[in-house]
């Protein structure tokens, strides 16, 4: 009886910390980080941050920007050292790793960027007040993000996305041989269609003309056929070979989509679902 006492105790006490064990195994969802901006005269968002622990500073938020960079001004007071190779325009000192970048609660390490005193910046602070840089693609690829231009607030969730250094990566595709530079790029859709196109060169009409159909294929199914004259797929204009290629690396695998073709003077819509490709 003794015995059978104490595994009971011992089972009461291991079953509540074996449960809250498991709890902490399971994943918690990613802490979001809301941070206030605001809108300048020229209709770009500007947000204070710290850099290396340094700051605050303003810098311009640009959705756009390929990379991050500061001016020398940050540079210095956050004992950013660039590693040269960039022209001396405009006082670039080259590409650097910022150790700890802040804005609001959140905080980034190792985010590359630029030193330069960027000219059209320096233009914006002459109107608005000091800015010393843009947080561009190097920083905010590393979250999911929304913004609330009413109330003037980004929110922030990091995913797993580790941006590589942008900078190195342009100059590598800018000093490429020119025989790699000027290889054809091939374009190949994510779905198969099953029709081939082509357009002469001194064909100024809209759309490309449909030179064959597989039989079976998706494009067959559909209804296209040889003749037939493709304007747009899934809403997007197909004016040439390429852009009818391009136009098909969009649509999504196994979701219709509609396609705006012309025979014999008529205009005909045709649903076409792609197949999935190699």
């Amino acid at each position: 009886m003794k015995i059978q006492f104490a595994l009971l105790c011992i089972t009461v006490f291991f079953i509540p910390a074996a449960a809250q064990a498991q709890g902490q195994d399971q994943k918690q969802p990613p802490k979001k980080f809301v941070v206030p901006f605001e809108i300048i005269k020229t209709q770009h968002m500007v947000v204070n941050v710290k850099v290396n622990g340094k700051g605050p500073f303003r810098v311009v938020f640009d959705t756009g920007a390929p990379d991050s960079l500061v001016s020398n001004k940050l540079a210095k007071a956050a004992g950013l050292k660039g590693k040269g190779g960039g022209l001396p325009l405009f006082g670039a000192r080259g590409a650097a790793t910022i150790n700890s970048l802040e804005i609001g609660d959140l905080k980034a390490t190792n985010v590359s960027t630029m030193i330069m005193d960027h000219p059209t910046v320096n233009a914006i602070a002459s109107l608005v007040g000091p800015l010393e840089g843009i947080i561009g693609f190097t920083f905010y690829s590393r979250y999911k993000m929304s913004i609330d231009y009413e109330k003037k607030l980004m929110t922030f969730e990091p995913n797993t996305y580790v941006p590589g250094d942008v900078m190195q990566m342009m100059m590598k595709k800018m000093l490429a041989p020119k025989s790699v530079r000027q290889a054809p790029r091939i374009l190949a859709p994510a779905g198969l269609f099953g029709i081939r196109v082509e357009k002469a060169k001194d064909d100024d009409e809209p759309g490309v003309t449909v030179k064959q159909v597989l039989a079976d294929s998706p494009a067959g199914i559909a209804g296209f056929k040889a003749g037939d004259r493709l304007l747009t797929l899934d809403g997007r204009w197909t004016d040439t070979v390429a852009d009818c290629y391009i136009a098909a690396g969009h649509v999504r695998v196994g979701q219709p989509a509609v396609a705006f073709v012309v025979r014999d003077g008529k205009k005909i819509l045709l649903k076409v679902t792609a197949r999935a490709g190699l």
